[in-house]
């Protein structure tokens, strides 16, 4: 009987040093890992991903499967060519002993199910984007112990529940991406100094931004179409180093600091918010997309603005004249869109036989004036071209 069960253990013992050995000594457990992971994940029509993962072959020449000596480092599942279809299954736990993976990405599929908590065991991981999928759940609270990641993209999926505080104690962590999933609860406070990009948009996130909640190293902020509160000249005076802001369908209130007007950016976007007081740039902007509609803006149009490509200021309360650069940019195209309608404004010095350059978009519609030159309006400015007269008379200035 001992002598059988010795020969049974010989017998495995020589399989897997023989079959091992033929296929670069890929290392068993990441073997039967990537094994794992294929029976757990198909095609969808169309793709012939998977059909170089012959486990008869070298893992190491599978499609999206990168090796350093005998184990797997990378590990991109599906077709990356644009437009390819993707995947479709679930994630297998067995991703989490593939132990020196430093790179876990998924193409744009049908893979359902939540995200696999033994991700946590991949110390190495520096890059994991698993979005445009249908992963469900919530994002792992045991993702704190992931210290060496430097970018997590979760986007475009169902996630649900809050996103761990724990996240933002990652320390190496320079992009966080997990737009367009159903997250709620409060945005954490993030402590790496190295984080450079924070996409939320389109979510159920809520609450308000601490002055410590964002660190200064941020370049490009979206947290569009949530529902966060209260005011930002706390918090956005810290972060000058931005190029990209979109604050816009929340419920941020209170002023607009002036100094945001002189950061690097390219693109602002403030619209749809509750937003009060005065614009008053202490420069000439150079931002060449500025969005401000729909807010409680008042006051007098600074002529700061004037060197701004696209400028949507429509939908406030501002008061009073055009001043006369912004007439001047629009004849010299210098700016191509300029949406005033539905303010106060009481006039803009303009010759009515001037002609807009087909490049440049002017609306004036619904202000306490007749515009002066008849241009193509959006749909939603309406049909009335100005106010009625007794909602001028408080305003006029």
């Amino acid at each position: 009987m001992k002598k059988s069960i010795i020969s049974v253990i010989y017998f495995i013992t020589f399989f897997y040093i023989c079959f091992f050995s033929v296929h670069s000594m890929l290392d068993p457990q990441d073997f039967l890992a990537l094994q794992s992971i294929r029976k757990s994940l198909t095609d969808m029509p169309g793709s012939n991903f998977f059909s170089t993962w012959d486990f008869t072959s070298d893992p190491c020449s599978f499609s999206g499967v990168y090796c350093d000596s005998n184990k797997v480092v990378t590990l991109n599942l599906g077709d990356s060519t644009a437009g390819s279809p993707g995947l479709q299954g679930r994630l297998h736990p067995s991703i989490g002993k593939l132990s020196s993976l430093i790179e876990l990405t998924l193409v744009p599929g049908r893979v359902m199910g939540s995200l696999p908590l033994t991700i946590s065991n991949l110390k190495n991981l520096k890059f994991l984007a698993i979005s445009k999928n249908f992963i469900s759940g919530s994002i792992p609270e045991s993702f704190k112990s992931l210290k060496k990641l430097e970018s997590l993209d979760l986007s475009y999926n169902q996630l649900t529940g809050a996103i761990p505080h724990s996240i933002g104690t990652l320390s190496s962590l320079s992009n966080l991406i997990l737009c367009h999933n159903h997250l709620s609860g409060s945005i954490p406070t993030f402590f790496s100094k190295t984080l450079v990009r924070i996409d939320l948009k389109h979510n159920n996130l809520s609450g308000s931004l601490s002055t410590s909640s964002l660190p200064s190293s941020l370049q490009y902020l979206s947290v569009s179409s949530n529902q966060l509160t209260g005011p930002v000249n706390h918090f956005l005076p810290r972060l000058n180093r931005l190029n990209y802001l979109d604050l816009s369908l929340n419920r941020f209130r209170g002023p607009i600091p002036e100094s945001i007007f002189s950061y690097p950016l390219t693109n602002l976007q403030l619209q749809r918010n509750y937003f009060s007081g005065w614009i008053k740039p202490l420069n000439r902007v150079s931002i060449t997309t500025v969005d401000l509609s729909y807010n409680r803006l008042t006051g007098q149009i600074s002529p700061m603005l004037s060197s701004v490509q696209n400028l949507y200021l429509n939908n406030n309360r501002f008061s009073g004249q055009v001043p006369g650069n912004f007439v001047e940019g629009l004849l010299n195209e210098g700016i191509e869109i300029l949406y005033l309608q539905h303010n106060y404004l009481s006039g803009i010095e303009i010759n009515p036989t001037a002609e807009i350059p087909m490049s440049s978009s002017l609306c004036l519609q619904y202000n306490c004036m007749v515009p002066p030159v008849k241009t193509p309006c959006p749909v939603r400015a309406g049909e009335q071209r100005s106010r009625p007269v007794e909602q001028c008379i408080k305003w006029k200035g």
